[in-house]
């Protein structure tokens, strides 16, 4: 074993050497003239082009024909094994550039640094030992040598490993090829500081430095650093463009986005790709961009991208988003290649819009299926409601991984089956699944759901046990599953022991206190998120206006609705004006809450009229009540709450008449109030 220890970590991580058949042995001149034949003084010429056709061939993917050419030849050099050897590695045939590593006469640097990007590439941890062992073996090493072992440990997850080799080479030879390749495995493991520190202490950078730091700090959401280096970049490729412009869209900023695109375009320094393409075509999807959707897809079409089965896919998404089947399935059908994950967005998109039938038709003549698909349609039974559908299909999958356990366990808990899923995540325990943070915010949510805490508490122990406490989303979810049971001392103990707690964090406490009674406390946190740096959300302003409505805190009310509206650039949503209008009409205040009503700038739902027709009925205004409800009548048909109040409030007027009507219009409608219901758990019974 060769141990190498890294002393940040403070651990040895041993990489098994195999017995070496990759000497550096010399084959003899007999042995040569036997190989190569009596034609070795063949021209150098045609040497140059026979080694330039394998090394095109191998880039193209065409191994046999790169083999052809290869075995055609009379005289080899080494830069015809070495290009050969690149074709397999290139394509991933680790068992040929082996074999064809161990035939060489004669090795050199780059043979040897294609040997090793052999191993590397594919990418199990026993191959990542060979290529360690070649290393070491290696008499000369050059930049290329150190970057593709340096790729190697990388890529097998050894970051220890990667850092210490970087930092044992000569540093003439680290920039920029090992720094890139260090900083892009920083990146990877989320270690932002340490990729910064590479990057800044580097002496000669090219635009894959660049582009990688860009995408490093859009992956974390710090757009601003982002923008900085993107603008001090001494060039820019399209790779450097697209990332800067999906770090936009991936954080919201939609029109700093589709601004950077077109200043991309106008520019006319390079050609977009279908990568840059398909990144606008997620962001209209997403944020509703039908009417620019429609253009780039036209674009696409003039750009010749007709044809491309990733663009393809990608317009294909954007069409199920608007919820437009005909014009997903046209798209479809016109694209060349189509591979699994064509067909998996096909049938993504069927799901999304609820065509449940037309999916699992086309899940049943699918040429190919993988994890996914199945993932997919058991997701697509489950938002049916069809519990049982999704489970034999569950049961059928040939092959479960975490995703999939992950999606019944919350396809259960969004069918209200709490139990069954705290059930099957024992299951899936008992099969060796290791759950990940959101399987295990799944099963606090299932959690949350039960009647008792027992099951809560026994998930929280096991989270504290598999060493996850400290997950932020698990934390958060524990808050609010203790929220809802009523246990405000225990959520605020986790919240306590949450070392940087996010947004999402302070919003579960928040509604954890306004849940519970405490209004007071919940308004003390809006002052604390404030010191915290943190921005209060659309979520925070609703809980704190909640919590406002519980405690009768009118003026409080006021004023975080105003501070959203002018301090915060917030636009207050239809559920924070029927939070006013609650908390004005409890108060007594009805003429102001139905003039804040009236001040909303899109329509009132349901909730808002609901909430005034509450306040109506306390304070016995019966023409507001009438407002109400007629407007209710034609928002929701179906409710029987207007008929009950206005019954009420006629009766205590005495106009019997108008109540006997109201009666009347309720039983012509068919329409029953339905009835609350209880249950008592003794000794987790219940009864």
């Amino acid at each position: 074993m060769l141990a190498g220890r890294c002393n940040r970590c403070r651990y040895e991580l041993g990489l098994r050497l195999v017995p070496l058949r990759l000497g550096f042995r010399r084959k003899s001149s007999a042995e040569l003239v036997g190989r190569c034949g009596e034609n070795g003084a063949k021209s150098s010429k045609l040497v140059a082009l026979r080694n330039s056709q394998i090394t095109r061939h191998g880039r193209n993917g065409n191994v046999r024909e790169a083999e052809r050419v290869f075995r055609s030849m009379g005289f080899r050099n080494v830069v015809s094994w070495t290009a050969m050897l690149t074709a397999y590695a290139e394509n991933g045939r680790l068992k040929e550039a082996v074999e064809i590593f161990d035939e060489m006469p004669e090795r050199s640097v780059a043979s040897c640094n294609a040997m090793i990007t052999a191993y590397v590439r594919n990418g199990a941890g026993v191959s990542v030992g060979e290529a360690f062992a070649l290393f070491c073996e290696m008499n000369e090493r050059n930049a290329v040598t150190y970057g593709a072992m340096i790729m190697g440990f990388v890529m097998g997850g050894m970051i220890c490993e990667a850092e210490k080799l970087y930092l044992e080479m000569p540093e003439q030879l680290r920039d920029p090829v090992a720094s890139n390749v260090l900083m892009s495995g920083y990146l990877k493991a989320g270690k932002l500081e340490e990729a910064v520190g590479v990057f800044e202490g580097m002496r000669k950078r090219n635009v894959v430095s660049w582009s990688s730091m860009v995408d490093g700090y859009c992956k974390v959401g710090m757009i601003r650093e982002a923008r900085d280096v993107f603008d001090r970049m001494p060039e820019r490729n399209v790779v450097s463009w697209t990332a800067m412009i999906d770090g936009y869209m991936k954080s919201g900023y939609i029109t700093d986005g589709f601004e950077l695109f077109s200043r991309m375009r106008s520019e006319g320094e390079l050609e977009i790709n279908s990568t840059t393409l398909s990144t606008m075509f997620e962001a209209c999807g997403n944020f509703g961009k039908y009417r620019e959707g429609i253009q780039l897809h036209k674009l696409a079409l003039c750009s010749g991208f007709e044809s491309d089965g990733f663009l393809g896919t990608s317009i294909v998404n954007m069409y199920f988003r608007y919820g437009h089947s005909v014009e997903a399935l046209k798209v479809f059908y016109t694209m060349g290649m189509k591979d699994v994950i064509s067909w998996n967005a096909l049938l993504a998109g069927h799901v999304q819009n609820n065509e449940i039938e037309e999916a699992y038709r086309l899940f049943e003549k699918l040429p190919c299926k993988d994890a996914v698909s199945w993932t997919t349609m058991i997701i697509g039974f489950f938002k049916k409601g069809e519990v049982g559908e999704s489970m034999k299909l569950f049961e059928m999958m040939p092959s479960k991984d975490h995703v999939a356990w992950t999606a019944v366990l919350s396809g259960l808990v969004d069918n209200g089956k709490y139990q069954e899923a705290v059930q099957w995540f024992i299951e899936m325990l008992r099969n060796c699944i290791a759950p990940n943070p959101l399987t295990l915010c799944t099963v606090v949510g299932a959690s949350t759901g039960l009647a008792t805490l027992n099951e809560g508490l026994q998930v929280h122990a096991y989270v504290v046990k598999s060493n996850l406490a400290l997950d932020l989303s698990i934390a958060n979810a524990l808050i609010s599953m203790y929220s809802k049971r009523g246990s405000v001392k225990d959520a605020n103990r986790v919240f306590r022991d949450v070392e940087v707690p996010n947004i999402v964090s302070f919003n579960s406490m928040v509604t954890g206190f306004a849940q519970n009674g405490f209004g007071a406390e919940a308004l003390e946190l809006l002052d604390v998120i404030r010191h915290a740096g943190l921005v209060p959300n659309n979520v925070t302003f609703l809980t704190l206006l909640s919590a406002c409505v519980h405690m009768g805190l009118v003026d409080d009310g006021w004023n975080i609705f105003n501070s959203m509206r002018y301090v915060y650039k917030i636009e207050p949503r239809p559920d924070h004006y029927a939070c006013m209008v609650d908390l004005l009409g409890r108060a007594g205040l009805l003429d102001e809450a139905l003039d804040i009503l009236k001040s909303m700038p899109c329509k009132p739902h349901a909730g808002v009229w609901g909430a005034l027709l509450g306040a109506s009925q306390i304070h016995s205004r019966l023409d507001l009540a009438k407002l109400a409800s007629e407007e209710l009548f034609s928002l929701d048909p179906n409710n029987a709450a207007p008929y009950v109040v206005l019954s009420n409030l006629y009766s205590s007027v005495g106009e019997w008449e108008k109540d006997e009507k109201t009666i009347s219009d309720k039983k012509m409608r068919l329409l029953k109030k339905i009835p609350g219901s209880s249950q008592i758990f003794v000794n987790n019974t219940a009864s």
